[in-house]
This record gives C-alpha cells, sequence and structure tokens, in this order.
C-alpha cells in the first residue's frame, strides 16, 4: 500500500480516493460488548478538539450506542459537534483532516447541514465526528435518541436486539445495516423529541 506521508489526511481535497480509507470504508459491521473505556476516548478526544479549535465548537456531546451504558455496539465513537453555520463546518474541515481525522468531499456532498469525518486506526474506524448546526434539529434527533435510550433500560435491549441481527445479515453492508436501523430510530425520536 502506497504511504501518503503527512498527507494522507489531506486526501479529501484530492479527485481520487486515498487508497489507506478503503479497509476502514469497508470495515465489517461487528458488534461488541459495552467497554466502559468508551466515555473516556470520548473526553479525551473532546478535550483535544476543545484545544485543537478553541472558540469554534458550540457544543461537543458524545452520542450512538457507545453513549449508552452497559449497551453493546460498534466500537466507533460517535461524537456530536455543534457549530454556528455549516460555512464554519466547511472551514474546519482542513484543519481537522491535519489533525488526523479523514473525510470525503463527495459524500459530505450528499448531506445537508452536516459535515462527517472519522479518525482511524490499523484500518478500522475509531471516531466518526458529525459537524452540525447547534440546537438544530439534527443536534435536537440525536440526543433525544441517545437520551431516550439513557433513560429505558428495556428501550435500549430492544435495540441492542435488533443491532446484533442486523449486524449478522448486513456484517459486510455498513449502508444496509445503517438503513434497517433507521425506522426504530426514527420511532423513538418521534416519540421522545421535545
Amino acid at each position: 500500500m502506497t504511504d501518503f506521508g503527512p498527507f494522507a489526511k489531506m486526501a479529501y481535497m484530492d479527485a481520487k480516493p486515498n487508497p489507506m480509507l478503503l479497509a476502514p470504508i469497508n470495515q465489517r459491521v461487528e458488534i461488541q460488548a459495552y467497554d466502559p473505556g468508551w466515555p473516556v476516548r470520548f473526553a479525551s478526544e473532546r478535550t483535544r478538539l476543545l484545544q485543537l479549535l478553541p472558540d469554534t465548537f458550540r457544543g461537543i456531546e458524545h452520542f450512538g450506542s457507545t453513549a449508552v451504558p452497559g449497551l453493546a455496539a460498534k466500537p466507533i465513537i460517535d461524537i456530536l459537534a455543534g457549530v454556528d453555520s455549516m460555512l464554519v463546518a466547511d472551514e474546519i474541515l482542513l484543519p481537522l483532516c491535519q489533525a488526523g481525522y479523514d473525510t470525503s468531499k463527495e459524500f459530505n456532498a450528499t448531506l445537508k447541514d452536516q459535515r462527517w469525518l472519522m479518525l482511524h486506526e490499523n484500518g478500522k474506524r475509531t471516531q466518526h465526528l458529525h459537524l452540525v448546526l447547534h440546537g438544530q434539529l439534527e443536534w435536537r434527533r440525536k440526543l433525544a435518541f441517545r437520551d431516550a435510550l439513557r433513560a429505558d433500560c428495556g428501550l435500549a435491549a430492544r435495540y441492542e436486539a435488533l443491532k446484533r441481527a442486523l449486524a449478522s445479515l448486513y456484517c459486510d453492508d455498513r449502508e444496509a445495516y445503517t438503513a434497517a436501523k433507521s425506522e426504530f430510530i426514527t420511532g423513538v425520536v418521534k416519540s421522545h423529541l421535545p
């Protein structure tokens, strides 16, 4: 595999995809038992982001399954970072990539009011960073789902069972796995969004 050195993390600006991203992009869907180290990893990355880009984020939250104590999950920390505008989100893509994140210009072009980046190590995703408009619908939806799972162990158990079943069905198709969870997530968010 080609070593792109310090420029590997800036490949999002290139027309051709970075070959170093193929392993984490094509990573299998694997659900693991809850790891109490997940909140620690989030806190560490939150601190690093705040030091890297002071006065940029209106809030940084841990969300997704790794943010729910006791819930099995893919071992990828989901980070929700609130910004004032998508212009701000676009302006910080390069410094975030220079700090180790990778992203896809093409994929981000398909997202409305959100930008997505990831950290990876040894061919596996370790963090997903979601840049969204602070306080707006996507911010509130993601936190409402997390908070509903935290507040209701039965709901969290049903979600875990669904994820395990879907991971068996779609272990090599991350997009299908994610799409198959959407009805459950939408139902929970509808009933819990303030």
